[in-house]
């Protein structure tokens, strides 16, 4: 599976290049697409605390009554990983913050105001490597999601990358491009990415023997 996710995001990779190449004249046009490409990657964490537990919510739902309350036992690890997240965002914004408003470099410095540069200065050389990893971490685990079932992340990787495919086509709209290219554009991101996951399912289904009710 990760081979062939892998292989999945090289190739759509390749096909924004392509199209990005053809049809796009934008000036900008490469700046945007790795903009484009960081947003998304810094949002996915997010949208997934906001999506995630409604899919979550539905996925117990539907699970048989007597598997219940051992699902619901094991969402103590993706909401551990939910909350390391959102207290390094805080601890990071508030350090940041907190310098930005407080140190003043025309006056003598205090001996706070020497700690809370120092305390900034680790933030961005470390902090910020730390989050990206971690947003990318959390985005292609689901904030380890599986721990409760094997089978939700690739079920909130269907909901994410059909909530990010809604919201590009309604703040930028359709790409540049003849009709088919456009419909391509728009929607072949989404529907190779829930054919591999629907394909994950299916393996685990048919080799493994996991189900939505089991």
């Amino acid at each position: 599976m990760d081979r062939v996710q892998l292989a999945r995001t090289i190739l759509g990779a390749a096909a924004t290049i392509a199209l990005i190449l053809a049809y796009n004249v934008n000036p900008d046009r490469w700046e945007d697409a790795a903009y484009g490409g960081a947003a998304q990657l810094l949002v996915a964490p997010f949208v997934l605390i906001i999506a995630a537990p409604l899919v979550i919510v539905g996925f117990i739902s539907y699970a048989p009554p007597h598997l219940r309350p051992h699902l619901r036992s094991r969402l103590r690890t993706p909401l551990k990983a939910v909350g390391w997240y959102v207290l390094a965002l805080i601890v990071i914004g508030g350090v940041l913050a907190l310098t930005a408003m407080t140190v003043n470099a025309d006056d003598g410095k205090d001996w706070w105001e020497y700690v809370l540069a120092v305390a900034s200065l680790i933030v961005i050389v470390w902090g910020f490597p730390f989050f990206f990893m971690a947003s990318l971490y959390s985005a292609r685990s689901a904030f380890n999601s599986a721990q409760v079932h094997p089978m939700l992340p690739p079920v909130l990787t269907l909901t994410l990358v059909w909530v990010f495919a809604a919201f590009s086509l309604i703040g930028d709209g359709m790409p540049p491009g003849p009709p088919l290219v456009q419909l391509c554009s728009t929607l072949g991101g989404p529907l190779t990415v829930t054919a591999v996951s629907l394909w994950e399912l299916r393996r685990m289904r048919t080799r493994f023997g996991v189900t939505l009710r089991t």
